[in-house]
């Protein structure tokens, strides 16, 4: 069902990308699954990089799309079946933005708004959308989740 849904939206999953550190993607304990910071990786390669402002907002949001993105491929990865997925609990959403940028929220809205497309009510998470001075390969954005899943 969420594989239709997906289809439906035009979203093609990528392979999950690898840790560009010392970590690994993700770990399940109980029913829930940690996954690691996801940046906008496509193919081995950043596609979203620099500070955000008020000039590059659309960019942005497009940029924490693309980690929501990739945050699906980890799930699925994890879970063989995004169906498994009882509830997105929660987001943390990170924006490598200038200064006097100060619409960190619209820019995580993006991927937010994805988890509720796709996933409806089992989509509604807590969140924390913070800006930063620098992330990881000059991305745009970062974010990770925690997930619950039934077996």
């Amino acid at each position: 069902m969420i594989e239709e849904k997906l289809d439906s939206l035009g979203i093609k999953l990528p392979n999950p990308p690898t840790p560009a550190g010392s970590y690994v993607p993700a770990i399940k304990t109980g029913n829930l699954l940690f996954i690691s910071g996801q940046i906008p990786m496509e193919e081995g390669k950043v596609i979203f990089t620099g500070k955000v402002s008020n000039d590059n907002l659309e960019v942005a949001q497009k940029s924490a799309k693309m980690c929501a993105i990739n945050l699906l491929a980890q799930i699925k990865r994890e879970l063989g079946d995004l169906d498994k997925v009882t509830r997105i609990v929660k987001l943390s959403g990170f924006v490598n933005s200038m200064p006097e940028f100060s619409q960190h929220p619209k820019v995580i809205n993006s991927a937010s708004d994805l988890f509720f497309e796709i996933f409806g009510e089992k989509g509604k998470h807590a969140r924390v959308a913070v800006g930063v001075a620098c992330l990881p390969l000059d991305s745009m954005t970062e974010i990770d989740a925690i997930v619950e899943f039934s077996n």
